[in-house]
């Protein structure tokens, strides 16, 4: 059945896995259509988690629109940033990082200066591309 949500940029998906540490991290669709975490640096992310659920628990996703999102080193102003293996942040560099896929920008007052942090992004999980 076909579904309609104009404007729509979040969405409500079951949490296929316990991901009570990966909010504001990069998540992934399941086979089933559950989202959990993202485990490879190629994986495609769905999304980023806003809240905290358990396996079972209803996820609030982020499809594009401006979020919080941990990174996983320093994140400068105006970076390109991808899913980590984690699901954090990491920084790509077009043409080089040709298997991993950019999805967003780091925006003034999102920048970042150590491993952990939480930054903001503009970002679209809609219509992939890898950093080819």
């Amino acid at each position: 059945m076909a579904i309609e949500a104009p404007g729509i940029h979040s969405w409500t998906f079951e949490a296929g896995a316990d991901l009570r540490t990966k909010q504001y991290c990069f998540v992934k669709l399941d086979t089933n259509g559950k989202v959990i975490a993202i485990a490879a640096v190629t994986d495609n992310p769905v999304g980023i988690l806003q809240n905290k659920p358990n396996s079972g628990e209803v996820a609030e996703v982020l499809l594009f629109g401006i979020s919080k999102l941990k990174g996983n080193a320093a994140m400068t102003l105006g970076a390109f940033i991808g899913p980590h293996s984690d699901g954090t942040a990491a920084i790509y560099a077009h043409g080089s990082d040709t298997t991993k896929y950019i999805v967003g920008q780091v925006v003034p007052g999102g920048a970042t200066t150590a491993q952990g942090g939480i930054g903001s992004v503009i970002f679209s999980c809609l219509g992939l591309g890898r950093a080819a």
